[in-house]
């Protein structure tokens, strides 16, 4: 046995930094590449890993010590010190001995496991900051769940959905095009072709960049290599040849996949989101397992064409997270999609039977009642999604995941191994693309600067206020930040701009004047009537699109009278947000008087 010190490595744009935990203590055993210590600068916090395997034979720092580079973080007794791996935090990762990258098919700077939203932008921002770049994804095409089976086919489905509602509220003004006809055919080569043309753009920027595609399931070996099992045809069908990519860093965007009540029948007729997408049949009565968005977006395609819907949520309401005042307005808009919204029930129980699915129900709370057994043509189960990270053999990278299957990640979204990244639903809520997006350029440039010793790169980090989320049914529903029940919920005083769209000139010649916006400011007495945003949410038509100035509001610290005396145009309803504000500070002119 020798004696060796283990060294703070290089760690970026950092001179010093103070320890915040310790990770291992005197008489461990620890593996190479294992967390010793967590440090904190002005900018971030990290895991140091270990170089060597070892026992620690003895700590040299204490909690709250600062340290910088080449201070020695303790003594450690090896089996061998001659050919230990080089330390690797921010320096460039440590590459793979001659042996094991002869075995190695595929050889690159950076692995991206998953070509999802997150993926494929963590791979082009990598690409073009000059790294060479695998991707992993085993759909035949780039895009993920989002564009091959979620957000896009979703949102082709229910632009159809809203031009035909849009189509009936018109016979109200005049003009009546009839009953539509479905081609159900013709409606999913529509939808097909929507995929084909983002997913075909995907392909030709990845080209455009020099990066390698492989297509399969990724799963790793060790900490420098994966292995995939590559997959063929239009979906994912497993070939049995395999792959092995040697990396210096990785990111892990694997992803997530819908949750399936255990007891519910494989059967046809129950399907997830991406099988309710594949939109083979028009049921008669149709029932959402889960009151969220992504049960709720589907449930409004289907009853556009012509379903009757049941809805059951264990919660107290629709749109769990939503602001209350919105979801109201959006339940009393859809109540005629609905034959029963059952809220605090869940289900039991569910049998296949020739006439349908008979799905049996309980009261979610003790001494609450639950409606009788009912039968379904169909059943779209949307209770959740669950993070793919304990599908990858992560652990054998030295990856932490949790039972669950999430990966915690820092600011800079590095794993506790020092050289793996992490991004998207896989490192948890709120499972979104445009976060995953934004995750991935963070970890791309981290990663770029860490190899070519670009300390500003180095030292990027994800710092969001608010992540905006949108439920596209028809109205539309946004929100961001907090709501009011939270406010409420933090002992947070706040000061509400609430404009009816019943005021809007633009929702009212729309025929659509249903929605309002709604915004929150910071009414603490320190405020002194100034507060800054603090929350926002939009329900109506086009909610989506306009929810993104309240969060630039909110990412720049405006308030009430930044945002009101900033000119909106009219007629538009945009400037519902301007609205909104005046009505915060008092100056609406739009709406009757306030009451002093």
């Amino acid at each position: 046995m020798a004696t060796i010190d283990i060294q703070l490595p290089d760690i970026g744009d950092f001179d010093e930094v103070r320890i915040i935990e310790l990770l291992v203590q005197a008489g461990d055993s620890i593996r190479a590449e294992q967390s010793l210590i967590t440090v904190e600068s002005d900018k971030a916090s990290m895991e140091i890993p270990s170089s060597h395997a070892g026992r620690v034979k003895e700590l040299k720092v204490k909690l709250g010590d600062k340290v910088k580079q080449g201070s020695v973080l303790l003594a450690l007794e090896v089996q061998e010190v001659a050919d230990a791996p080089a330390p690797a935090v921010a320096a460039a990762a440590a590459p793979a001995s001659a042996s094991t990258a002869a075995a190695a098919d595929l050889e690159c700077d950076l692995l991206v496991l998953g070509g999802g939203p997150g993926g494929y932008s963590a791979a082009f921002r990598a690409a073009d900051l000059g790294l060479r770049v695998v991707i992993v994804e085993r759909y035949a095409t780039l895009g993920g769940v989002c564009l091959n089976v979620g957000c896009i086919p979703s949102k082709a489905l229910l632009h159809v959905a809203s031009v035909i509602d849009e189509a009936r509220h018109l016979a109200r003004a005049g003009v009546d095009f009839g009953a539509p006809k479905i081609d159900l055919a013709a409606l999913r080569g529509h939808k097909e072709k929507i995929i084909g043309k983002l997913t075909g753009g995907l392909a030709a920027m990845a080209k455009m960049r020099k990066v390698t595609t492989v297509r399969g399931y990724g799963a790793f070996v060790d900490a420098h290599h994966v292995e995939v099992e590559e997959t063929t045809g239009a979906g994912q069908q497993r070939t049995g040849n395999k792959k092995r990519i040697a990396f210096k860093k990785a990111i892990i965007a694997a992803g997530s996949q819908a949750l399936r009540l255990p007891f519910m029948p494989e059967d046809p007729r129950v399907l997830d989101s991406s099988g309710a997408l594949e939109l083979t049949t028009l049921p008669k009565r149709m029932l959402i397992l889960g009151g969220g968005i992504i049960g709720l977006e589907m449930g409004t395609v289907y009853s556009t064409l012509g379903a009757r819907l049941d809805v059951v949520e264990m919660q107290d309401g629709l749109m769990p997270g939503a602001d209350r005042d919105l979801v109201k307005i959006w339940q009393k808009m859809n109540a005629g999609r609905f034959d029963r919204i059952m809220l605090q029930t869940k289900t039991v129980g569910a049998r296949a039977t020739p006439e349908g699915i008979e799905v049996t129900f309980a009261a979610a709370q003790e001494g609450g009642s639950a409606p009788e057994a009912q039968l379904y043509d169909l059943v779209l189960q949307a209770v959740g999604r669950a993070p793919n990270g304990r599908k990858i053999a992560a652990e054998k990278a030295g990856v932490t995941v949790t039972q669950r299957g999430f990966i915690e990640v820092d600011v800079q979204m590095r794993s506790n191994v020092a050289h793996i990244f992490a991004i998207g639903d896989v490192v948890g809520q709120p499972m979104l693309a445009h976060k995953a997006v934004h995750e991935a350029h963070v970890a791309a440039q981290v990663i770029a600067g860490e190899l070519q010793g670009d300390k500003a790169l180095a030292s990027t980090a994800f710092d969001a206020r608010v992540i905006p989320s949108v439920a596209y049914t028809d109205p539309e529903v946004a929100w961001v930040g907090l709501t009011e029940d939270q406010a409420r919920a933090q002992g947070i005083k706040v000061r509400k701009g609430l404009f009816p769209w019943t005021a809007s000139g633009r929702a009212i010649a729309n025929g659509r004047d249903e929605g309002c916006t709604k915004l929150l400011f910071d009414d603490a007495p320190q405020a002194h009537g100034h507060g800054r945003i603090l929350g926002g949410g939009i329900v109506g038509t086009h909610a989506g699109d306009m929810i993104g100035e309240i969060a630039l509001a909110i990412e720049m610290g405006a308030d009430a009278l930044d945002i009101g005396k900033t000119i909106h145009p009219h007629p538009t309803l945009g400037e519902s947000i301007g609205m909104a504000a005046e009505i915060a500070h008092g100056s609406c002119t739009d709406v009757p008087p306030q009451k002093k």
